[in-house]
Parts: structure tokens; sequence; C-alpha cells
């Protein structure tokens, strides 16, 4: 890993096996999991107590579709920077409920790294420019991208 400072990550993913494999990837990486959650509330009780950099969040979690929620709180009140993994991405909204990019799923190592070197990236034009190749950042330009890409 670069020299940068390692991120405080929760993982808000309601299969147990896949929040696992998520934290020893991110773990692997040089990142300090905080956190798993598998429902909204505890998603948002762990945002708010352990104040966490950055939250990979599953739309569909143990109590129903309520990722979507779950990253508007997170992001809105609590300042974590969000990044959805999901199987669905056309679920999304428009306003891409405060994330800033999707992992579709199954994810794989390269996706997962190309998200934690988009969000600890300098935000100059080179980081916004690179093509990522299993990672999709919301920003205006890829806003009219990201469903073809995972569709």
């Amino acid at each position: 890993m670069s020299k940068l400072k390692p991120l405080r990550i929760l993982i808000v993913e309601d299969e147990f096996l896949i929040a696992l494999e998520l934290e020893s990837l991110l773990q692997e990486a040089g990142h300090e999991v905080v956190g798993i959650a598998a429902s909204s509330d505890e998603a948002v009780a762990l945002g708010r107590e352990l104040s966490p950099d950055l939250a990979f969040v599953d739309i569909h979690l143990a109590d129903g579709l309520t990722g979507i929620d779950v990253a508007r709180e997170l992001s809105d009140r609590h300042h974590v920077t969000v990044l959805f993994m999901t199987a669905n991405a056309k679920r999304i909204p428009e306003d891409f409920a405060g994330a800033r990019g999707v992992i579709a799923k199954p994810y794989t190592e390269r996706g997962v790294k190309e998200a934690l070197a988009y969000v600890t990236a300098e935000r100059d034009e080179d980081a916004s420019n690179t093509d990522w190749a299993t990672f999709i950042p919301f920003d205006a330009k890829s806003a009219e991208d990201s469903s073809s890409k995972l569709s």
C-alpha cells in the first residue's frame, strides 16, 4: 500500500461470507475494518458510533431494500464516503443517494482495489479521467454512463 493513511471502513452487507471476504481483502490492502452491519439500523448506529471514513454498502440488506437509506444517512449526516456494492445497479437512484460510486457484484479484488484507489486518490484531473474497469465512480461525466456499464 502507498504511504497514505489507512482508511477506517464500515462494511454494510447481510451475507456473512461476503462480508468476511471483503473484510479480509480490505485488511490485506492495509485498511482497518471498524465494523460489519447486516441491517440498516445496525449500519446507521455503527456509522454514528465509529465515524468511519468509508462505507461499502449493499443495497439489499437483511431488512429489505434499505441500503439506499443507509447511504443517504451515512453520507449526509455522518459525512462518510459511501460506495455501493450491488448486483442490481438499476436500483440506485439518479441522485446516487450520496454515494460516490458502485462496484458490481459479484465483485472482484480488482474492483475493490480500484474503488479504494479512487477514494484515496488526489482529486486531480488524472484521477477523474482514469478509465476504471470494474468500479464506476459517480460524477457528472460518469453519471450518464453508469447504467450502461453495469447493465
